[in-house]
């Protein structure tokens, strides 16, 4: 079995029964585990005709390395990863589009964290690059708590040309960088935007970062130099999503 069709943990799993029961193909819950959680997702389980096994904590810990799966894990349909082929579509699909990209993120924390603030904000689909850079793990469902499942993942060959492409579309670019003078609060975000954000540690490639339309930074008044790539992202599509609402 294996970990790129299994998800877990307690939050994890009552998202996705609660949004998207029909991907949930079985559920296994340890022997040992019993309690309010574990029976409330037991009774949706149940009310969903989803198939439900009691098995050894240790053979939980076996399929999922060893992670903090809290005695609860569910097999599932993975949600579809798109491409370039999709971005079009997508671009077309509402008014006004707003994406996030990845450049390069590595952490399937970041990634899982970045999946559920862009849902939060109303992101249109996150784009990645297919080398050098994190996949959708099971470590990165676990953090996204189903947001994977809401908002499309578009892994792309070549990120530089779809960032063309997008632009040819009427997509403005948006990369981070703290070296940077404009602040990100002072430029019109209401428009279609795709906000970029660089891989932890050395930020945007240059070449990305060429391709960009604007290049802005976060203001930092501390020590602190710059922001986690997650939180980082989240300021930014939040600074979007309040200007948009307006």
């Amino acid at each position: 079995m294996s970990n790129e069709h299994l998800i877990y943990g307690i939050n994890t799993i009552t998202q996705l029964l609660k949004s998207y029961p029909e991907k949930i193909l079985e559920l296994f819950i340890s022997e040992s585990k019993r309690d309010r959680r574990t029976d409330a997702i037991l009774k949706q389980a149940q009310e969903h005709n989803i198939s439900i096994q009691r098995i050894d904590n240790n053979k939980l810990d076996k399929w999922l390395d060893g992670v903090n799966h809290q005695g609860v894990a569910a097999r599932t349909i993975a949600p579809k990863i798109l491409t370039e082929a999709d971005l079009p579509a997508l671009c077309n699909s509402r008014n006004n589009p707003l994406f996030l990209v990845l450049d390069g993120v590595q952490d399937p924390h970041n990634l899982g964290a970045c999946l559920r603030t862009a849902d939060g904000a109303g992101v249109t689909a996150v784009i990645i690059p297919k080398d050098n850079a994190v996949n959708l793990t099971a470590v990165a469902r676990k953090v996204a708590s189903g947001a994977e499942n809401n908002v499309p993942l578009v892994r792309v060959s070549n990120l530089a040309r779809a960032i063309k492409e997008l632009q040819q579309l009427g997509v403005w670019f948006v990369g981070t960088d703290s070296e940077t003078e404009q602040v990100i609060y002072d430029l019109d975000l209401r428009g279609a935007i795709a906000m970029v954000m660089g891989a932890e540690g050395h930020g945007m490639r240059e070449l990305t970062k060429k391709h960009c339309d604007y290049v802005v930074k976060l203001p930092m008044h501390g020590i602190v130099e710059s922001l986690n790539v997650a939180v980082a992202a989240g300021i930014c599509l939040y600074e979007a999503a309040r200007q948009r609402s307006r």
